[in-house]
């Protein structure tokens, strides 16, 4: 007779890998993914160092996980605003807004999920998730062009174009060791949200324009 988990055991073992996750996330957060162990992460979760790798054979099948979990978060936000309706622009200027600013919330754990030097297996799933932000891109510039805001243009470029150059302008400011304070965090997502309307609306935005509208 084949041997059947029972309730109580399945609900163990999720509970571990989800310590697991949790405590190496905050580890991550801490110290990015160089300066993480799997046995800081054990002793953190509470568990011994075999039971990691129980669930995540190796440290890079955790660390992918990690990003996983990052990144579809940021992908649930940003599909969100892009359904909510309105204006093109305005979805497009709040989208990389909300991006910017919760990176910036968040930095250290963002510059590590966006940027930090990891293996091959990581780099995938951050290429994963780019591709779909590229598509959550593509159609509010799409939207825009039928409605008339944005000009005529090669819609997955622009896309591509615009996700790689607004994560590439929060890499070195997330990587600072200072902290930046709210005034200079402000500037910066301002100038990113402005760069991003004039790359695919051709138009320069106005003093009062809101991108967090």
């Amino acid at each position: 007779m084949a041997y059947r988990r029972t309730e109580r055991v399945e609900a163990r073992l999720a509970d571990n890998r989800a310590r697991i996750l949790r405590a190496a996330r905050q580890l991550v957060a801490e110290s990015g993914f160089r300066e993480t162990q799997i046995a800081s992460i054990a002793a953190s979760a509470g568990v011994a160092v075999g039971t990691v790798y129980r669930y995540f054979p190796t440290k890079a099948d955790l660390f992918a996980e990690i990003v996983r979990a990052v990144s579809q978060r940021e992908i649930d936000v940003l599909r969100e605003i892009a359904d909510s309706g309105g204006p093109a622009s305005e979805r497009l200027t709040a989208a990389v807004h909300a991006f910017a600013s919760r990176a910036l919330r968040g930095r250290r754990l963002a510059c590590a999920v966006l940027a930090e030097p990891v293996d091959p297996e990581v780099d995938d799933v951050r290429l994963e998730y780019r591709r779909i932000h590229y598509g959550t891109f593509e159609r509010i510039i799409r939207e825009g062009i039928e409605a008339e805001e944005f000009p005529p243009q090669d819609v997955a470029s622009s896309a591509a174009c615009l996700v790689g150059a607004f994560m590439e302008g929060l890499v070195s400011p997330l990587a600072m060791e200072s902290t930046s304070d709210d005034r200079e965090n402000a500037r910066l997502i301002d100038a990113i949200v402005r760069f991003a309307l004039r790359a695919v609306s051709g138009r320069q935005p106005g003093p009062t324009d809101d991108p967090t509208r």
